[in-house]
């Protein structure tokens, strides 16, 4: 939030009228809120969520590329696909 400081603003002064009409807490929208600020900062670097997460946890960025590229290689397994096939559809390098 420290490069997005507009965000800490925005979840500072939601409205409890539009959290109440979701049927939710003020905490609980302020929490979905941020989710969804946190996904759009992932897709404006071309990551997903859990990328940005790991590269936020990572402690360097050789450490951030292997674990990104060993869970992707899960998910590539779980769905059946070919290593190859999977990096072209998610534009990965091979």
């Amino acid at each position: 939030m420290r490069d997005q400081p507009h965000i800490a603003t925005e979840l500072d002064s939601l409205n409890p009228l539009a959290a109440q009409a979701r049927g939710e807490t003020l905490a609980q929208y302020r929490a979905e809120r941020l989710h969804e600020a946190f996904e759009a900062h992932a897709e404006q670097q071309h990551l997903f969520a859990w990328e940005l997460t790991l590269k936020l946890t990572a402690d360097s960025t050789e450490t951030f590329e292997a674990q990104r590229r060993e869970v992707h290689k899960e998910v590539a397994q779980m769905a059946g696909m070919g290593w190859v096939e999977y990096c072209q559809l998610h534009g990965l390098a091979i």
